[in-house]
């Protein structure tokens, strides 16, 4: 089975010089796909003009992936961290406790394109994390690369859910095939290009959530680059924050369910 979600059917945020596309939206709730897709909760495209801000916020019990498509992504957090996102490098925060987060466009000059998946974590309460990798094109170049996992495995980034995340870049007529396991589910998401799905097509800005299936097959039409997800059978999140554990304001955001406290907003 498979569920699609077209680009135009996404919902878009143009908050002062930043616009967001939100393949999921809580706000919607007629939508089978409000809540997201399995343990994936949030899946945005963000376009960040030179020199934009993305005011602070704060991120609890999520584990947040930042792929920087073009441009760079400059972050400051409350853990004292602090640099640059460049195009080609992902970044793994897991938001346990609360992470006080501060974003803006690096450049003054260019754009940023900037993608970015939360995904609910198998437990709640973990400490604060965070890693940043590259990833080249010659790495995602005509296969499915593999940029996070449970276990760190093969150089990808450590996330705290039964989730794979790859990134391909396929060339005209390039095929890539993935089996799932029993009981699992994908998410794919087309960055750019177009690609056949069986016999949908799907072109830039389109995911889809494909379930009960023993496999995802693809073939790029055109240049194409993707984002695929393997998710396992969603997982609660059963560990407890103690009570007398201390939590962040949260003033500034705007409103969303709790699970969903990102903010992003005026420069």
């Amino acid at each position: 089975m498979i569920a699609v979600r077209r680009a135009e059917a996404r919902h878009l945020s143009r908050l002062g010089k930043t616009e967001v596309w939100h393949t999921f939206s809580p706000e919607d709730r007629t939508d089978a796909l409000a809540d997201g897709f399995g343990s994936l909760e949030v899946f945005d495209e963000d376009r960040v003009a030179p020199g934009a801000r993305v005011p602070g916020h704060v991120h609890l019990d999520v584990e947040i992936v930042t792929y920087v498509c073009e441009g760079g992504l400059a972050y400051q957090d409350s853990m004292g961290r602090s640099g640059v996102i460049r195009a080609g490098e992902f970044q793994r925060i897991t938001a346990g406790r609360g992470i006080h987060c501060r974003e803006r466009n690096a450049s003054r000059a260019d754009w940023a394109h900037v993608f970015q998946l939360w995904l609910r974590p198998a437990e709640r309460g973990l400490a604060p994390g965070h890693e940043v990798k590259r990833f080249s094109a010659a790495q995602r170049r005509g296969w499915l690369c593999l940029v996070a996992s449970p276990d760190a495995r093969r150089g990808s980034l450590r996330i705290h859910q039964d989730a794979l995340l790859y990134s391909a870049m396929l060339d005209p007529g390039q095929h890539v095939a993935h089996e799932l396991g029993q009981g699992r589910s994908a998410w794919l998401h087309l960055v750019r290009g177009e690609a056949t799905l069986g016999e949908l097509v799907l072109t830039t800005g389109d995911g889809a959530g494909v379930t009960a299936e023993r496999a995802v097959s693809l073939t790029a039409m055109e240049e194409t680059e993707l984002l695929f997800l393997d998710l396992g059978e969603r997982q609660s999140s059963t560990k407890e924050v103690p009570d007398d554990q201390p939590t962040m304001p949260r003033s500034g955001c705007r409103a969303v369910p709790a699970s969903r406290n990102r903010c992003i907003g005026r420069a």
